[in-house]
């Protein structure tokens, strides 16, 4: 059983902190994966909205995907509230 495409995509980014989304879709392919461009666009939109990555455009046909690093919690602030 093979785990969901956003899940593989997710894990690979974390190591590699950025991509291109070409760098991306090669990645996947590459692990076993079957992969279209219109599946990518699926999964980067649903991992966007979750708030997982942030993607820019840095050329017409080409994007930046970069994972969203979360601040470290202030625990004082935490427990004022």
């Amino acid at each position: 059983m093979r785990a969901p495409l956003k899940f593989t995509a997710y894990e690979w980014l974390k190591e590699e902190k950025s991509a291109s989304d070409e760098e991306l879709l090669e990645a996947l392919n590459k692990n076993g994966n079957k992969c279209s461009v219109n599946e990518l666009n699926k999964v980067l939109l649903h991992l966007e909205i979750l708030g997982l990555v942030s993607i820019r455009w840095i050329a017409k046909e080409k994007r930046r995907i970069e994972v969203v690093e979360k601040p470290p919690e202030d625990p004082l602030k935490s427990r004022a509230s």
